[in-house]
């Protein structure tokens, strides 16, 4: 009980023992009786407050649920007196991560029980995260602030905080489709759509598979067992190991490459093509159904809860886009990392990288010309590359990196002509 005595009661308190004391010794009946009042009042001032029931029904509604970095959040608290409050009100606290801003704090001296007392307060999170608000805290006082106890009035509410997305505009020439050059590049390589693979009508074969083209061919029913058409896709493939990434906080390299691989995703989702995200160590974050893809909360909550790796190098055991398209999205890579990723991609796959010169965060060794080296090796083996640094912005760095794709279709086209 005595924990919960204020600076002011452990303060009057000593106060009273000193008087004790000092009216032994002086023989003052008068002042021990004072000082007895004295350190009663505190011991009976926590009692009150350690014994009082606070009765509150709360709720608490975050909204909106999820919410990109920089932008704000409204936290609103519903309290409903269902007991009776002590006479020197409460101290209302709601924990909030340093991530989302400074803890909201309350002061209630008077709650109706007939009427919901709203309590709202703004959250603006600087850093992406799944992150925890609460518990919410009342802290129980008495009227004259010798004592205080805290109590819990509710538990945690989620708050999802997605990287920011920057809007973007254009598309790399028959990107995800297989179409323009690439698409012309691909059917002169083979890929494209397979025939269908049919055989003879058997009893109890589902007519929804007959191939009529072929029944009016062969004038005898033929059943489709197999089709197995080319789809075209993108795969996003998001550096986000440790050591590849320099700066701390939102403003380090991994934040820059988390949203643009972010904004690369919704991008191209939107413009109905179909998206795979999948992180350096071939681990799949969105868009593993090739026929179903990935809806846009589904990309926003995998990279909100994305962790860097601790992985140092980059080693890849087949292609990470799987023969599909693929925009790479690279943090600090040299030339031993750039070889091992270009050793599984097909010359004739779109192969489309933007490359951080993260020297330009944060100076711990690196240097623009082992940047400009990987960038020249990946380029020398088909690949469409842009350098993009501190100060380049996600739409510049994404029309730069839609130029370079273009470009590179083409010497591909005259590649196949010639």
């Amino acid at each position: 009980m005595l924990s919960g005595l204020t600076t002011r009661g452990r303060c009057l308190m000593a106060a009273g023992i000193a008087a004790a004391v000092c009216s032994a010794l002086l023989n003052e009946r008068d002042l021990l009786r004072i000082a007895a009042f004295v350190v009663l009042l505190p011991l009976l001032a926590a009692l009150m407050a350690a014994r009082s029931r606070v009765g509150l029904a709360s709720n608490r509604y975050v909204h909106p649920e999820r919410v990109p970095v920089g932008s704000s959040a409204e936290v609103r608290i519903e309290m409903r007196n269902t007991g009776r409050l002590p006479s020197g009100g409460l101290l209302l606290e709601d924990g909030v991560p340093y991530a989302l801003g400074a803890r909201p704090r309350f002061i209630v001296e008077r709650l109706s029980r007939h009427h919901v007392t709203p309590l709202r307060y703004q959250l603006r999170p600087v850093l992406r995260g799944i992150q925890q608000v609460g518990p919410l805290m009342a802290r129980v006082t008495d009227p004259f602030g010798l004592a205080e106890y805290d109590r819990q009035l509710l538990g945690h509410s989620k708050l999802i905080v997605v990287p920011r997305v920057y809007p973007l505009s254009g598309l790399p020439g028959g990107a995800g489709m297989g179409a323009g050059e690439d698409g012309m590049v691909r059917l002169r390589s083979g890929q494209g759509e397979d025939d269908a693979v049919v055989r003879n009508y058997r009893h109890g074969d589902d007519m929804r598979k007959v191939h009529w083209r072929s029944t009016a061919r062969r004038d005898e029913l033929m059943v489709r067992v197999e089709e197995t058409p080319w789809r075209g896709g993108t795969t996003v493939l998001l550096d986000h190991r440790a050591s590849a990434h320099r700066g701390t906080g939102p403003t380090s390299s991994l934040e820059w490459v988390i949203s643009f691989a972010a904004s690369v995703c919704l991008h191209l989702h939107r413009n109905g093509q179909h998206v795979r995200l999948v992180t350096e160590d071939g681990r799949v974050l969105a868009g593993g159904g090739r026929e179903t893809g990935h809806s846009d909360l589904e990309v926003l909550d995998a990279l909100a809860a994305l962790n860097p790796s601790h992985q140092r190098d980059l080693v890849c055991t087949s292609d990470p886009a799987g023969g599909q398209e693929m925009v790479a999205v690279l943090g600090a890579t040299n030339v031993a990392a750039a070889t091992e990723l270009c050793k599984h991609r097909p010359r004739t796959s779109r192969s489309l990288a933007v490359l951080l010169d993260v020297s330009a965060w944060e100076s711990a060794g690196d240097s623009a010309e082992d940047t400009a080296a990987t960038a020249r090796l990946l380029r020398e083996a088909g690949w469409g590359v842009v350098v993009a640094g501190a100060d380049t912005s996600m739409d510049a760095a994404w029309s730069r990196l839609c130029h370079a794709g273009a470009v590179r279709g083409v010497a591909l086209l005259r590649e196949g002509n010639s």
